[in-house]
């Protein structure tokens, strides 16, 4: 499939010239540069239309998601307004799109039903704060931890989930909803192939709108979701007792909130990093995502994260790379409820389930569940990704699949580098010289912590041994205190038979480590 792509990158006309006056090589403004996108006409249009492609898009998005967390659609569609702007300038990652989402809704959703909307809204903006201290914890370095088939199964649970949140608009309506769409689906896969002047997604927005106007199809629209609101949000406080009580009661949903929303945003600017072949700052993003939902709180909107499907439209559907999109996204959204919402209104939902449908094929990986793929790669890698994409999917909650998805990762990742530990008995000795053998010495080699050393303890013959042990770890490295534990426990066994053991090879940091802990962990076994 051919999709919009970005304007091409301009070298500029000057080159960049050494202290003596001579070229060495010319200067290439950054794709995600906003001063070369202002100069560049192309690929300043190519960045207003994204952002009206993905205004148009966010809207009944937001008006789901505030359906879900129980409130007024206004919370929504003004949470995808100050957020979108606000991350624009003090995220981390160009043209990723941030907005009132549905696994925010969730996770918030009980605090409006049991306590009313004040306390939803401190809960948002607690939740920004909490944010922000994780942004400041270096919470963004975790990302390194998170594995490629993690990362995968992320990006595949995403797809999966964007098109399921289509079914209920494709279940149970006209059946002229079902021929628009393939219309609309038609229109974005042949159009880049012609140009790609204007983003193929807001082509077929507008000719499928047009269409349904002209004809008077009866079918749904926007305005069937929900009331658009007819004013600009405003500033306020939530009328809620500055108590601990009140922190007892809001804490838990914003911390999980805070966590749940980066988790997200971090992983979907890793995506967007990947596509645009950039680098982002994961630290200015937590930063970024925690001011965005403390002023979005304040303002009345019920907070959120990074968006993938309108990223994934913004960045891969229409090609935008800087923040201008993001930012014209905030404003188009407000202006087209606010002073069009009468137009916005009539836009049949159909052109944009086409285009979340195209968005969902685009991100999937398809290389992921090739044949050859799936013959040539572990058996456990592929758990990793299974594992990920299965508790996403059947959870709805993108934090689950990738907290249990690393987990298996490192289960995985355990088991395999446990089974490259030996022991191996290589010499025995006669030190008194006197005919009998009063010396054992056991080779360990490879890496020690809990997965392999726990078996560790029933690798030597306590009984047959003579009095004087030697166990050599010139070829491992001790790792954690479980390991220290079990060299204790070979000890205190070898100890109750009258036995002495004497441990040797040890490098510096597993010296270091052994001398700290052993004696002090217990009884050893």
């Amino acid at each position: 499939m051919t999709l919009a792509s970005p304007a091409p990158e301009r070298t500029q006309s000057k080159s960049a010239q050494n202290k003596n006056g001579s070229e060495d090589f010319p200067l290439v403004p950054s794709p995600t540069s906003v001063r070369a996108a202002l100069r560049d006409p192309s690929r300043l249009r190519t960045e207003v239309l994204a952002g009206l492609v993905v205004a148009l898009a966010l809207i009944p998005e937001a008006i789901s998601f505030s359906i879900i967390a129980g409130v007024d659609p206004r919370l929504g569609l003004f949470a995808s307004f100050t957020m979108a702007c606000t991350i624009a300038i003090v995220g981390g990652r160009p043209a990723m799109v941030s907005a009132a989402t549905g696994a925010v809704a969730l996770v918030i959703a009980p605090v409006a039903r049991e306590y009313g909307m004040d306390y939803f809204l401190a809960t948002v903006i607690l939740a920004g704060l909490f944010q922000m201290v994780l942004a400041a914890l270096g919470v963004a370095k975790l990302m390194r931890f998170i594995p490629r088939m993690v990362m995968v199964g992320f990006v595949n649970s995403l797809a999966i989930l964007i098109f399921l949140a289509q079914l209920p608009h494709l279940i149970g309506v006209p059946w002229l909803v079902y021929p628009m769409v393939a219309l609309g689906l038609a229109i974005m896969f042949l159009l880049p192939k012609v140009t790609n002047v204007v983003p193929a997604p807001l082509v077929a927005i507008l000719v499928l709108t047009a269409a349904a106007v002209a004809w008077g199809w009866s079918v749904p629209t926007v305005g069937d979701m929900g009331e658009l609101p007819g004013s600009l949000p405003t500033f306020l406080i939530p009328n809620v007792p500055f108590t601990l009580e009140t922190l007892r009661i809001i804490a838990p949903y914003a911390a999980t909130m805070a966590l749940v929303g980066l988790l997200e945003s971090l992983m979907t600017a890793k995506l967007v990093d990947d596509i645009t072949d950039t680098h982002s700052s994961k630290t200015r993003e937590g930063w970024g995502q925690g001011i965005a939902n403390t002023i979005t709180g304040f303002f009345g909107g019920m907070g959120g994260c990074a968006m993938i499907g309108q990223t994934m439209i913004n960045v891969k559907a229409s090609g935008a790379r800087t923040r201008i999109s993001t930012f014209l996204a905030g404003i188009f959204l407000l202006a087209l409820v606010v002073v069009g919402g009468d137009l916005v209104a009539r836009i049949p939902m159909a052109a944009l389930v086409a285009v979340m449908i195209l968005v969902s094929y685009a991100t999937f990986d398809w290389h992921s569940i090739a044949p050859a793929t799936l013959k040539r790669m572990p058996l456990s890698e592929l758990a990793v990704m299974a594992v990920t994409v299965g508790v996403t999917v059947l959870s709805h909650n993108l934090a689950y699949g990738v907290v249990l998805g690393v987990l298996a990762a490192f289960v995985v990742f355990a088991r395999r580098v446990a089974h490259f530990t030996s022991v191996e008995r290589i010499e025995t000795a006669d030190t008194n010289g006197d005919g009998t053998v009063d010396t054992a010495t056991y080779r360990v080699s490879g890496e020690l912590f809990f997965a392999s050393s726990n078996d560790l303890v029933y690798q030597f013959d306590y009984t047959g041994d003579p009095a004087r042990v030697v166990i050599d770890l010139s070829d491992s490295h001790i790792w954690d205190a479980s390991t220290v534990a079990a060299l204790d426990g070979i000890r205190t066994k070898y100890a109750s038979k009258g036995k002495t053991v004497e441990i040797v090879g040890l490098n510096d940091a597993s010296a270091a480590r052994h001398g700290l802990l052993s004696g002090h962990l217990g009884e050893g076994h």
